[in-house]
């Protein structure tokens, strides 16, 4: 399994060959730069670290410009360690979407949408407490009870409560790829995926 960082545009529809209306997601895919190839050697296993979307050198560190001028690049925001399967990629080489051109499906990895503090109801899809009755006030999404009585006296670990939502790292897997588009730089997916417009993402192949 091999990847490219890519970053989120948004979604549109295009239509299909036989007429039908497709919904797609627009990523831009690379170009990505191997900023260091790591070797069982030396590292003890072996793999690729690719950076993409160019940032100001005074945004940079002296350590993090030293890196990326190794592999004669601009420095990136973005790095990420992805599994070696090319052992013919150097140090410097670009990577681009022609790398996408024969693949059917992908994988893609990003992290969700953060939706701050929500209630049992939005984040595990409880029903609430029901109709109004015997004097209730403002129960309609409450949890209800969720332990034991004088035994154990407490909640357990793990139940589904209230709290921070979203944010969390999410892989999509077989999502069919409709178009490439490698002039710029663009992968049309269908349907969605996870992360806000802007957001990077891991396109695994």
């Amino acid at each position: 399994m091999s990847g490219l960082i890519g970053r989120k545009i948004g979604m549109t529809s295009i239509f299909s060959e036989d007429g039908k209306n497709i919904a797609v997601t627009v990523i831009e895919a690379g170009p990505n730069v191997v900023t260091q190839v790591k070797t069982v050697e030396i590292d003890g296993y072996s793999a690729l670290q690719v950076a993409f979307d160019d940032k100001k050198e005074k945004s940079s560190n002296k350590p993090e410009l030293g890196h990326f001028k190794k592999a004669n690049t601009a420095p990136k925001r973005k790095i990420v360690e992805i599994e070696n399967v090319n052992p013919e990629v150097k140090l410097g080489d670009v990577l681009t979407l022609d790398l996408l051109m024969n693949q059917t499906f992908v994988d893609i990895v990003g992290i969700t949408i953060g939706k701050g503090f929500q209630g049992v109801v939005k984040r595990h899809g409880f029903s609430g407490v029901g109709g109004q009755t015997h004097g209730q006030h403002n129960r309609l999404r409450a949890p209800g009870s969720m332990g034991a009585s004088s035994f154990p006296s407490r909640v357990f670990k793990g139940q589904r409560m209230a709290g921070r939502m979203g944010g969390d790292q999410v892989k999509v897997q077989n999502l069919q790829v409709i178009k490439v588009v490698p002039e710029n730089n663009l992968l049309l997916v269908k349907g969605s995926v996870p992360g806000s417009k802007g957001s990077y993402l891991l396109i695994e192949y």
